[in-house]
Formats: C-alpha cells, sequence, structure tokens
C-alpha cells in the first residue's frame, strides 16, 4: 500500500536542512542538501512506521498558518 506524507522543511543556523513530518509525531531528519533530505525523509518514514506500525495512528495534516506576536 502506497501512503503520502507532508513534511515541513527548515534551514538551521549551521546550513542544515531539517524535516519534520507531518502526521507521524517525532518523525524527524536532517541533511546538507535537498536531496540527501528527500532520501532521508523516506528513510525516517519507514523507520517511524516499523516502530509504530504500518497502520498505526496518523494525524491528519490540515494546513500551516502564520500569527504576528509583538509590536
Amino acid at each position: 500500500m502506497v501512503k503520502e506524507f507532508s513534511y515541513v522543511v527548515e534551514k538551521d543556523e549551521d546550513g542544515w536542512f531539517v524535516a519534520t513530518v507531518l502526521g507521524l509525531p517525532g518523525c524527524h531528519t536532517q541533511a546538507k542538501s535537498l536531496d540527501q533530505l528527500l532520501i532521508r525523509v523516506r528513510e525516517a518514514i519507514e523507520l517511524c512506521q516499523e516502530v509504530h506500525g504500518r497502520r498505526g495512528k496518523t494525524n491528519e495534516f490540515v494546513g500551516v498558518q502564520r500569527v504576528k506576536v509583538g509590536t
């Protein structure tokens, strides 16, 4: 069964790309390039599914919103 996941990519202060897989709590990875990050995201998802079971509960991604704080 093929399952599709969304993930957020951020760049940290050291230049690493950091991915957080939405819908799989605790599923994160990082890499120096976006190409390598995609490979690692797939690996991270497979590992998370092994730990939690392939049919384990996943959260549904709803969207991203922005909020301003401060003056």
